[in-house]
């Protein structure tokens, strides 16, 4: 394979082969600034176009970029496009809203259904894309992970993983991840809810990134998981990107 998808979060580093429009197998770690060395950044692939979506600290996204230009022959970073793909964006300053759910949104446009999409990473994202490709505009929260992480800075008796989800949780422990879970839980049922009253028509669900297996337990049956969905939009960028796009 010569052209590659590289998706560098908050947390996680992801990539795999561009095929056709989609991702092809993907490879994955947690990174810090100390995983830029050593055997995984050697394993990294060689080839003719990268393609790179970034929303990590600007440092951290210049030390992988000069990795990859000395491993590809052109490297193209992703951005949010107004327009792309037939996808609209309903932010007025389209380079405020994130890249990574840009390429989610344009990754989900695929369905041509209306489509409630939820990123549970380091944020909770919540973005509403109709049938036509119109963005409806979301919400941003802390995710489960990052409430559990900031109380335990605040009161570090509080353990900042742990516990199963319950209704009425008897635990401590439990009811931290009952609580920060069901909190993600909630804001994602009142956004569908209020998608349904918005386009007057049923929505569908559609939840990725690492902190979305431990809440599909407690939504609706129909909710859908894709895990690839930002780098299978990334994929869909670097097939539609604009000519002017670095």
């Amino acid at each position: 394979m010569s052209d590659w998808l590289f998706d560098l979060g908050n947390s996680r580093f992801k990539y795999a082969p561009l095929v056709a429009d989609r991702a092809g197998d993907v490879q994955a770690w947690t990174h810090g600034a100390e995983d830029l060395r050593g055997e995984a950044l050697r394993a990294l692939p060689q080839g003719r176009t990268a393609y790179v979506a970034s929303v990590a600290a600007p440092g951290l996204t210049a030390t992988m970029l000069e990795i990859l230009r000395m491993r590809f022959e052109h490297v193209h970073v992703a951005r949010t496009e107004a327009r792309l793909a037939g996808v609209r964006i309903a932010y007025a300053a389209p380079e405020r809203f994130g890249v990574d759910r840009f390429l989610a949104l344009l990754a989900a446009a695929r369905s041509r259904q209306h489509v409630l999409v939820a990123g549970v990473g380091t944020a909770l994202t919540i973005d509403l894309l109709d049938a036509d490709g119109n963005h409806h505009g979301g919400r941003i929260a802390a995710s489960p992970t990052t409430m559990r992480e900031a109380l335990h800075a605040r009161a570090v008796q509080l353990p900042a993983t742990g516990g199963a989800y319950a209704e009425f949780a008897n635990d401590t422990a439990d009811a931290l991840a009952s609580g920060c879970d069901g909190a993600a839980i909630a804001l994602i049922e009142r956004s569908r809810q209020q998608a349904e009253q918005v386009l007057q028509a049923p929505v569908d669900l559609l939840l990725h990134g690492g902190g979305a297996p431990a809440l599909l337990p407690q939504l609706p049956a129909d909710a859908g998981h894709r895990p690839l969905l930002v780098l299978d939009g990334l994929a869909r960028w670097a097939v539609h990107r604009p000519a002017d796009a670095g």
